[in-house]
């Protein structure tokens, strides 16, 4: 099993850890509930760095970008990203990555189930292009720090400013003899910032990070997978594996924004025909009336007759209800839908809401 170079700061900071995409990875420190509150109300670092970060480098690099993702890519400025999808010739999605572009080269971001998949694909589809493709995954960490006071306080405390940067944007530069590439965004509806550095100063720069906002009366405390998933399920955010999968494309994963059918990329013809026809089931937002939780994979039934399957449930400690994300046939996914959702032996009453479930306040 792989292990991020903060495995130390997860023991000392008594994370139970867990396998996760071959990675040993922190679930909870002290209490999902507590961990998710934090982030919600103050700030919390997570450790992101079973992520895949990935370097294109080379004259070819934005041609084969560009056949590559979903998203236009040659219209990017150095230093902005973009959140896009990967998809295969018959629309299936590999993955959802985010591509920034450098001034020398780009740095794609993608999820760790996907990473040797994707080294692999990327090999043969560069074919005779003049392109390099460097993982840079275990040379580096990656941690994200989000929520509400965040930017203050990374402002007070960081070498780099991060309030001027706009959202998916991002700055790199040096700091202690070390570069750093730090973007501002993020995986749990919060605002904050994602930042790689190199491997061997991961541990010391959190626990600086962790001493010095504490001293400051605002503390930034580590929060572990099991909270990352009730933050992005309330906020609406697929993952991979649940709302995105190799078995449909981002139309019907309800990510049509994602796509540019005016250019060409791998996929494109298959995704312009579920569009022009119209996607068979849609994703929809649920709000379960009781206390149990639907799990991945839970059948939706209407009239008795399954129509449709959870692809995440959680109980929100936000909200302070069940909601739950999942796909319908279109008839059925207007909002207000009444639908029963099976949980073990049980049938819950449920019914379609708009999406996201939250969004944080705007200052």
């Amino acid at each position: 099993m792989l292990q991020t170079p903060l495995i130390d700061f997860h023991r000392q900071a008594g994370a139970r850890l867990v396998e996760f995409a071959g990675w040993e990875m922190p679930v909870v420190y002290t209490g999902i509930l507590e961990e998710h509150r934090h982030t919600r109300e103050h700030g919390s670092l997570f450790d992101v760095s079973h992520m895949g970060r990935v370097e294109f480098r080379g004259p070819d690099a934005e041609t084969l970008l560009e056949k590559l993702n979903t998203r236009k890519i040659g219209s990017m400025s150095v230093g902005q990203s973009r959140y896009s999808h990967m998809c295969r010739e018959d629309g299936g999605i590999l993955d959802d990555v985010i591509v920034s572009r450098l001034e020398d080269h780009f740095l794609v971001v993608c999820n760790a189930s996907n990473r040797e998949k994707l080294l692999g694909w990327w090999d043969q589809q560069k074919r005779s292009c003049d392109v390099e493709i460097i993982d840079k995954t275990m040379d580096t960490a990656m941690l994200a720090f989000q929520g509400p006071e965040i930017i203050e306080t990374m402002d007070k405390l960081s070498p780099m400013p991060v309030s001027d940067l706009k959202r998916y944007h991002f700055k790199t530069g040096s700091a202690y003899g070390a570069s750093y590439f730090v973007a501002r965004s993020g995986y749990t509806g919060e605002d904050g910032v994602e930042v790689i550095i190199p491997r061997h100063l991961a541990t010391m720069a959190a626990n600086m990070l962790a001493s010095a906002t504490a001293e400051i009366g605002r503390p930034i405390k580590p929060a572990g997978l099991g909270a990352r998933d009730t933050l992005r399920t309330e906020a609406s955010m697929p993952l991979y594996g649940h709302e995105l999968t190799e078995d449909w494309d981002p139309i019907t994963a309800g990510q049509g924004w994602v796509v540019a059918l005016d250019k060409d990329f791998i996929g494109r013809d298959a995704i312009a025909q579920v569009k022009q026809r119209g996607p068979q089931k849609k994703l929809c937002g649920f709000e379960i009336d009781h206390k149990r939780t639907p799990r991945q994979g839970a059948v939706i039934r209407s009239a008795g007759e399954a129509v449709g399957v959870v692809t995440s449930g959680v109980s929100s400690p936000t909200l302070g209800r069940v909601i739950a994300m999942g796909f319908l046939p279109p008839p059925l996914a207007e909002i207000g839908t009444s639908v029963e959702i099976e949980v073990g032996s049980s049938v819950l009453p449920a019914k379609v809401v708009k999406m996201p479930f939250y969004k944080r306040p705007r200052s």
